[in-house]
């Protein structure tokens, strides 16, 4: 059993608290985020072109927007490109895969024969990290990180009045919690109890893939 959420006496967003307790089975945990490279071999693997991956809206979603690689990639013969803040430029076979969507995330996971960590075991794993700076990288420098985790209150969560209320109660629904961070996102949202939160099929965010497995 372990503690879940805000603990500091500093800013907080609502969806960051109460702090409860949750219960965590063994876990695995990915040291870095799936790279580039890896992404490519799950391409060629043939990987978009077989729904044993995907979940069935995502295979739905994959055919409705023809999507055969990540949103900014582009192929030249066998080189990919990436089309980034700085314009086209050869991929970076070893910089983290980004703007992939929960589904392309989750599909690669099943792939790979791993799944996608729960935000719980991300904040675990994220505050050991911290307490030990061994063994973890690009936990919130590189891209943000999908969760399995659907994005709703912590027990207790009550939306409050105004524009925060207005923020974050009523978007919890049908949208997944990412965590971490990107090279786009302000310090102060760079901790472990951050809550970031998109739809299954958006990818125009920094967004990538951490694999976790059952112990």
């Amino acid at each position: 059993m372990l503690h879940i959420g805000h603990d500091v006496d500093d800013f907080c967003f609502d969806n960051e608290l109460p702090r409860h307790q949750v219960f965590l089975q063994a876990f695995r945990f990915g040291s870095r985020l799936v790279s580039n490279d890896e992404y490519a071999e799950f391409i060629a693997a043939g990987g978009y072109a077989d729904p044993q991956y995907w979940l069935a809206e995502g295979w739905d979603w994959r055919v409705a927007q023809q999507r055969e690689h990540p949103l900014y990639w582009q192929a030249d013969g066998e080189q990919w490109y990436e089309f980034t803040l700085r314009g086209l430029v050869p991929l970076d076979a070893h910089g983290p895969v980004v703007h992939v969507s929960y589904f392309e995330a989750d599909a690669y996971a099943r792939w790979a024969q791993a799944r996608l960590p729960t935000e719980f075991e991300w904040e675990h794993a994220a505050i050991c990290k911290a307490e030990t700076s061994e063994g973890m990288i690009q936990l919130f420098d590189s891209a943000w990180q999908w969760t399995s985790s659907s994005y709703a209150g912590y027990p207790g969560f009550r939306v409050k009045p105004g524009a925060v209320g207005e923020y974050n109660g009523k978007f919890m629904v049908n949208q997944y919690v990412l965590r971490g961070g990107s090279v786009a996102t302000p310090s102060g949202h760079s901790r472990a109890t951050y809550r970031n939160f998109f739809q299954a099929g958006a990818c125009w965010q920094f967004t990538g893939i951490r694999l976790a497995m059952d112990a």
